[in-house]
């Protein structure tokens, strides 16, 4: 594990305990099981979908975008350009997140039919209940940092609760262990990710995107991370045989974010992949 995910690892342990100093797993079981039913996850028969992210930092790039409550009307526009959901970042020592903005961007995005996507360092099961119960319809799973043990009770928890998941993938070697871990799974709703960030510099290298997609597992749609900025970036992608790309820092970072997300929509979905 790289430095900067055994960090992530260290502080989302200590957060765990200190939820459940709060919250005993039996409470917070049963406010999953009470929340409202999340919009199911659906990809468009054009072939080309986007997972908007919702994120106030990151570790590369720095301040994103205010914490004010501008930041549910752009949530709301991811909602309506069309994105296929939202991600929406939790972490608070290095992204700014909470918990509060996954609860609040899920009301929003609701009546949209519009699921969000908990994304976070997690490590146990506790922390995806603690997605349901905020109104979350799915969770992003690092492979990295998890063992298969880990990775199948987290998966577990999210097929419980009808919950999608992304399995974040860094190179062949994660995506080798997504492919055994849910070779056997089935009625699962489980996406594969690849992030073409370089976990010890941070920097994107958007070559490994090409380098990787012969090691996709042709069982689950596959989603590009980081690196995707434009239309042309979208295009790219899809013709690599990428089903999703999942969008934060250009869509935080411009001024009109339905304005991106829809030209990246309408340009790749011409493309055939």
């Amino acid at each position: 594990m790289s430095g900067f995910l055994d960090e992530m690892a260290r502080t989302s342990a200590a957060r765990v305990g200190e939820a459940m100093a709060r919250e005993p797993l039996a409470a917070l079981q049963k406010r999953a099981k009470a929340a409202p039913r999340s919009p199911p996850l659906r990809l468009s028969e054009q072939g080309f979908d986007v997972i908007a992210e919702l994120k106030f930092r990151s570790p590369a790039a720095g301040r994103l975008g205010g914490q004010s409550e501008a930041w549910l009307g752009r949530v709301a526009q991811y909602g309506l350009a069309g994105a296929a959901a939202v991600s929406v970042l939790t972490e608070p020592t290095r992204f700014d997140g909470s918990l509060q903005h996954l609860r609040h961007a899920a009301r929003v995005l609701a009546p949209l039919a519009v699921p969000v996507m908990r994304k976070d360092f997690l490590i146990d099961p506790y922390q995806v209940l603690e997605a349901r119960a905020a109104g979350a319809g799915g969770v992003l799973v690092i492979v990295r940092m998890l063992t298969a043990s880990q990775m199948t009770h987290l998966l577990d928890a999210a097929a419980e609760h009808g919950m999608f998941v992304l399995l974040e993938a860094f190179d062949a070697a994660d995506l080798s262990a997504a492919q055994d871990l849910t070779a056997a799974r089935s009625g699962d709703n489980i996406l594969i990710g690849v992030n073409c960030r370089d976990l010890k510099t941070l920097e994107i290298m958007p070559q490994r995107f090409a380098a990787l997609t012969s090691h996709l597992p042709q069982k689950w749609p596959a989603v590009a991370e980081s690196g995707v900025t434009c239309a042309a970036d979208a295009v790219q992608m899809r013709r690599m045989g990428f089903r999703l790309a999942l969008i934060g820092t250009a869509l935080m970072s411009c001024e009109d974010p339905t304005q991106l997300l829809s030209e990246i929509l309408a340009t790749a979905r011409t493309v055939q992949s």
